[in-house]
């Protein structure tokens, strides 16, 4: 669990450091990990725990015109790296969440954010496979079990908002 509270920790700093000169998270992953993903793009737009300006962040997983657009015209791998084409720009964040490490959309997607200078952040259950992989930032929590690993995420993600909160200091 240390390991994960440290590269939780770093993972709250990039994203803190990326909001403060500007820029925007763009968060992605699939079933649960896509409800994470809308989560946590909710918080910071929103609000975790205290009043404060809305941070831009968003969820890739939300709009069904696209994701299946993109699916249907090239394929499910492309679903998020198509959206990374369009709205990332360098000193972005890329948060790709994958319970298994396993997700080829996720990791194509981290891959494309990284060409194109974004900084790259993943949280991943099992080993973190080819989605660890593809990150700058790998937060895993190594477990088999689906639903421990999204619960541990789940929680690991809110420590980040409120670390990300607490360190941006914006009041409403």
């Amino acid at each position: 669990m240390r390991h994960n509270l440290a590269a939780t920790l770093l993972a709250a700093a990039a994203i803190d450091e990326a909001l403060r000169s500007g820029r925007k998270v763009l968060t992605f992953g699939n079933g649960g990990s896509a409800a994470d993903a809308q989560h946590v793009a909710a918080e910071l737009v929103g609000r975790f725990m205290r009043e404060r300006a809305a941070l831009p962040a968003i969820a890739l997983t939300a709009d069904t015109a696209i994701l299946t657009s993109v699916a249907n015209d090239y394929s499910f791998k492309q679903i998020f790296a198509r959206q990374i084409e369009a709205l990332g720009q360098p000193g972005d964040i890329a948060l790709g969440i994958s319970t298994s490490g396993g997700s080829p959309n996720v990791a194509a997607a981290l891959q494309t954010a990284r060409q194109r200078g974004m900084k790259t952040i993943a949280l991943t259950g099992r080993d973190g496979g080819s989605v660890g992989a593809a990150a700058e930032i790998h937060v895993n929590v190594p477990d088999q079990n689906t639903a421990r690993v999204q619960e541990v995420h789940r929680t690991l993600l809110h420590v980040m908002c409120e670390v990300i909160e607490d360190g941006v200091g914006l009041t409403a």
